[in-house]
């Protein structure tokens, strides 16, 4: 995805990088909870029970906050709410809202001078950045898994497909990690987390108390991906039979699956986080974003907190600290 570009325009090359940069983030932003959301170009998204609201630092230093009501095609169809249905289909609604939601903090990111980035520009950009993440962390291991068919195991020859794959993945964020603008994104990333962790203890929202809450959480987008990548080595196995063209179509076949179970797995994760079996196994989740995060600065707790205050809910927010509550005890 880091070496993607749009075509047509004279969009501001800087706006450019960052919203190709930022596809990682549509790809790996998890599906929402009671609160989730992710970074976007100078700001984060946040998504609620009932409203999703996104807030920008703007050039001149102001704050912009947008606010929607949330409509989901499960409404219309309840079924899609069942187990492993569920995940697919907010994980795709995620997706579209992300699209959005980051072209309105690329548009207000950029400087008066520079030509706005439309829709028509990201999803022409997402389009691409899927196809070059399925080529690359998916087609490609497969490929190599299928070149060792002779030399190991079936078993072995997907365990080595998904350490490769997990490789791809950890350079990958290593590397656009190094960019100076994705840097401020990570951060941002930070403050999103800093403050749901916040409102999930219970905390009076200031900054002060934000301030001292980890970058970290157990339902992170980061964590899923992960837990994506464990899941094919095991699934991946039971349709390793065959040529590299059934090879490569079984893994395409199976994504929605993955995607589901995946996201019912975080889920879980994130609900019993305090059982210490459940806390070790998401470990490794916590670990690698802290690939894809940064301690934000004061100006980027209230922007993110910003985006929290707008998606409020309160009854929800008694239910998320008696399920922490109860979890603490329980943990005690």
């Amino acid at each position: 995805m880091g070496a993607l570009s749009v075509s047509g325009g004279s969009m501001g090359a800087r706006i450019k990088r960052r919203s190709r940069e930022l596809c990682f983030f549509l790809l790996q932003a998890a599906p929402p909870a009671v609160y989730g959301g992710q970074a976007v170009i100078e700001g984060v998204m946040m998504r609620g029970p009932k409203k999703t609201a996104v807030a920008i630092r703007k050039p001149d230093r102001t704050v912009l906050v947008e606010t929607e009501v949330n409509k989901s095609i499960t409404n219309r169809f309840p079924f899609l709410k069942l187990p492993l249905l569920r995940g697919v289909v907010a994980l795709f609604e995620s997706l579209i809202i992300g699209i959005r939601y980051l072209t309105f903090s690329a548009n207000h990111a950029l400087d008066e001078e520079e030509e706005e980035l439309t829709t028509r520009d990201l999803v022409l950009t997402v389009t691409i950045a899927l196809a070059f993440a399925i080529g690359i962390f998916v087609l490609l291991p497969a490929g190599a898994g299928w070149l060792l068919q002779n030399k190991l195991s079936i078993v072995w020859q997907n365990v080595v497909e998904g350490l490769l794959r997990l490789l791809l993945l950890v350079v990958y964020i290593v590397l656009i990690g190094r960019l100076q603008d994705i840097q401020r994104v990570f951060q941002y990333h930070g403050a999103e987390h800093k403050v749901i962790n916040a409102l999930e203890a219970g905390e009076d929202l200031n900054i002060a108390n934000i301030k001292a809450y980890s970058t970290l959480h157990p339902r992170c987008g980061t964590s899923f991906l992960l837990i994506v990548v464990a899941l094919t080595i095991v699934l991946f196995t039971l349709v390793s039979h065959g040529g590299i063209i059934w090879r490569m179509a079984s893994r395409l076949a199976l994504l929605p699956l993955v995607a589901g179970l995946a996201y019912e797995l975080l889920k879980f994760t994130g609900r019993h986080f305090h059982v210490p079996i459940v806390r070790a196994i998401a470990a490794p989740g916590l670990w690698l974003q802290k690939l894809t995060t940064r301690e934000p600065d004061e100006d980027m707790l209230e922007v993110a907190l910003a985006a929290l205050m707008a998606v409020r809910d309160e009854g929800c927010e008694q239910e998320v600290r008696q399920d922490v509550g109860e979890a603490r005890a329980a943990g005690n």
